[in-house]
């Protein structure tokens, strides 16, 4: 009787250790207070594409068959929908709560090129509310969604991106620029249709003019490329494992969400995709990003909370974010902050990540105009190699474009204005902890430039050691401290 009391006893110890949450111990040790994040609860429910007379080879579309899977696994309460080896070609995918969407190996997922399939929506991109096309897999309101597995969700994004002659070799520009209905605007870039050249020509950044008739913005269809996963005002969302690739603009995009996990994926674009960010996490709450991996065309770990009025009126910001484990191949920059901040970031830790040849390592950026507070942001323990740029850069004087094209005169960063007064259009960023940084090779140190009337306030380095072509430069940046901090010039 006794034995048996005590192996009870032992099972019961055991199932309670195995059930701890594994993420725990992200958020178990930070120099803020953030709460405990966990994985979503789903169901215990299967169900298999494949007996939703789905095609697997890629031949045809299967999007009524995604929807009545979803559909018929929310009508019992949610579940794992099962997406077979096989090739799946699709238009949108909406998810729902408590439904897994799992891939097993050998299952990829690609959105068909077939503008007429994402139809016009109302949503936010680049921190301002505008209308674009649908994106290939969404959510919006949903609590206890997750993206699993073994295999590939891809956005065919060529069909949809511009081309910059100058990001590819000559073969690669003569293949890419011959596909039909593209326009080549000049000798050095070239746009996917001529409703996207003339979208672009009414446009600034990317965002059409709101005052375009629905019969206009049909006509520009293909220049309102889409994130390729939109994730929207949802609670306990999980990504993991899965490889998401050639998106049309944005990868992975969760705006105002609470309680997301990243960990396991590689989010991958073309070095060469116009707008390829690989994450950009936006106005979200108690996030966690580990184990990851991204190899983008543009910044690759991101996080934003909006862009001018719009970011300040919707007030939301990015908090609670820690990034761990993850590794940064091409890119903007490794891990960035900005520009549109405008509703404030704060707490936010980056801890043990490797930067392996990004345009810049750790990239801060913002402008007059954007408002907004980044503050209590700490970085401890960060391996950097052949940095095109700076290894970390505070710029508030951002243009709109990467620092290698503004330093190679293709661009220009904004203007240097003398002081003006400071207003809710002043952006502010403060206390700033960087730790432990390790750079073998960078065309420049550092740089912190803030604003005349604005200045960054409170930088903390220590233990850093970073081999460049040129020194570390301060501009309007107070309370700077500095231990074993360490720049070696390359002769």
């Amino acid at each position: 009787m006794k034995k048996t009391a005590i192996m009870t006893l032992l099972l019961a110890l055991f199932l309670t250790v195995s059930a701890e949450n594994p993420y725990k111990k992200y958020t178990a040790q930070l120099p803020f207070k953030m709460a405990e994040v966990s994985a979503p609860v789903i169901p215990n429910r299967e169900m298999n594409l494949n007996d939703f007379q789905a095609d697997p080879t890629g031949q045809t579309l299967c999007t009524d068959a995604f929807a009545r899977a979803i559909d018929a696994l929310s009508a019992k309460g949610g579940g794992r929908l099962i997406v077979p080896r096989g090739i799946w070609l699709t238009g949108p995918i909406v998810l729902k709560s408590n439904i897994e969407l799992h891939l097993q190996a050998g299952a990829v997922i690609q959105f068909a090129a077939d503008e007429n399939l994402y139809p016009i929506i109302n949503t936010s991109f680049e921190g301002l509310d505008t209308r674009r096309c649908q994106s290939p897999i969404s959510a919006v309101g949903q609590t206890n969604i997750a993206i699993t597995g073994l295999g590939v969700i891809d956005g065919n994004g060529q069909y949809w991106r511009p081309l910059k002659k100058g990001k590819v070799t000559d073969s690669q520009w003569k293949s890419m620029t011959a596909r039909p209905g593209g326009v080549l605007k000049r000798k050095d870039y070239w746009v996917p249709s001529e409703g996207y050249d003339k979208g672009e020509q009414g446009a600034t950044m990317n965002v059409p003019d709101k005052n375009l008739s629905e019969e206009e913005m049909q006509q520009i269809k293909r220049f309102l490329r889409p994130v390729m996963v939109s994730l929207v005002n949802c609670k306990s969302v999980l990504l993991k494992d899965v490889i998401f690739q050639n998106s049309p603009a944005w990868n992975i995009h969760p705006l105002m969400c609470e309680n997301i996990i990243l960990d396991g994926v590689l989010a991958r674009n073309p070095f060469y995709a116009q707008n390829g960010d690989a994450l950009d996490l936006e106005s979200c709450k108690n996030a966690l990003i580990v184990n990851s991996k991204f190899d983008a065309g543009d910044d690759g770990i991101c996080i934003k909370s909006g862009k001018d009025a719009d970011g300040r009126r919707r007030g939301v910001p990015c908090e609670n974010v820690v990034v761990d484990g993850c590794t940064v191949f091409a890119g903007h920059g490794g891990f960035v902050v900005g520009s549109e901040m405008s509703a404030g970031v704060r707490n936010i830790m980056v801890h043990d990540c490797q930067f392996l040849g990004t345009d810049v390592g750790l990239r801060f950026k913002s402008t007059r105009g954007r408002g907004g507070i980044v503050e209590n942001i700490y970085v401890d323990g960060i391996s950097m190699t052949d940095i095109t740029t700076y290894a970390m850069t505070f710029n508030m004087y951002y243009g709109g474009r990467s620092v290698a094209e503004v330093m190679s005169g293709e661009a220009k960063e904004a203007a240097r204005i003398p002081n003006v007064p400071v207003t809710e259009e002043t952006p502010i960023f403060r206390n700033i902890d960087i730790r432990n940084v390790m750079c073998s090779n960078a065309g420049y140190a550092m740089e912190f430039k803030g604003l005349p009337e604005m200045p960054i306030e409170g930088i903390h380095l220590e233990n850093i050691v970073i081999r460049a072509k040129e020194d570390a430069a301060f501009e309007n940046a107070n309370n700077v401290t500095r231990e074993n901090v360490k720049i070696i010039l390359n002769k």
